[in-house]
């Protein structure tokens, strides 16, 4: 995989429950990681998705998460694009192009995961989340 183009959700606390839903519902393979795997496992969010992603057989491919805390869950305005891969020269091509005259509200940079990780929100108020597989970051 170089690059992909994808739907990202935000939910509130029931992210596990709608990805295995979209399981049911789509098909595939469905990966889950906790906020408690990169971080406290006896905080309060420990159990909470911090990623999830259902590949399908049909070619889709949908992630989601739970908002972490202190940030604030908008319904309405709860999907981001994402674009990830291993690609990382491109990846970072588009970073750069998608922050004209936007929002930088997670610098591109290394994240506990390993990744490099960014996200905005572009100048049309379209949010975006950039993530840089540690193989190539």
């Amino acid at each position: 995989m170089a690059v992909r183009l994808n739907p990202y959700i935000s939910f509130q606390d029931n992210a596990r429950e709608a990805m295995e839903f979209y399981r049911t519902a789509l098909g595939g393979d469905l990966a889950i990681s906790t906020f408690g795997e990169y971080g406290d496992p006896s905080a309060p969010e420990a159990s909470l998705v911090m990623h999830a992603m259902l590949e399908t057989p049909g070619g889709f491919t949908l992630m989601a998460a739970d908002t972490p805390p202190g940030m604030q869950h908008n319904p309405g305005t709860n999907m981001a694009v994402s674009l990830s891969g291993d690609d990382a020269a491109e990846l970072r091509g588009y970073w750069e192009k998608l922050s004209d005259g936007a929002t930088v509200t997670v610098p591109l940079e290394k994240q506990m995961w390993g990744d490099e990780f960014g996200m905005l929100v572009d100048r049309f108020g379209i949010g975006w989340m950039v993530n840089i597989a540690a193989s190539q970051a």
